[in-house]
């Protein structure tokens, strides 16, 4: 049986936890029919976030869906969100075997 594969993009977003509720949120209303969420540590030129403690918490946040949805969610994210919180994206093409799903 050959695999039938089906281009999609990755969205990560990597944002302090405080904002996990309202970017899940914004994701439904944009399109997105799903997203996974851990919790992570890390060192970047906002210093370092450990996590010891609730308001240093950071999510990384995986959003697979049309390459036009992760726009409007990058998008969404820069203006509403990056200029005042921590937050880095990144996108990566993807292939998926049950499309309906993204």
């Amino acid at each position: 049986m050959a695999l039938t594969k089906h281009p999609r993009t990755l969205l990560v977003i990597i944002a302090e936890a405080a904002l996990e509720k309202q970017l899940v949120a914004d994701i439904k209303r944009l399109g997105a029919h799903g997203y996974t969420v851990y919790d992570v540590r890390g060192e970047g030129s906002m210093g370092v976030r450990e996590g010891a403690w609730e308001a240093d918490r950071t999510i990384e946040m995986k959003v697979i869906c049309e390459a036009a949805v992760a726009d409007q969610i990058a998008e969404h994210v820069l203006q509403q969100y990056v200029p005042h919180f921590g937050v880095t994206m990144f996108f990566a093409d993807v292939q998926v075997l049950r499309p309906h799903k993204f």
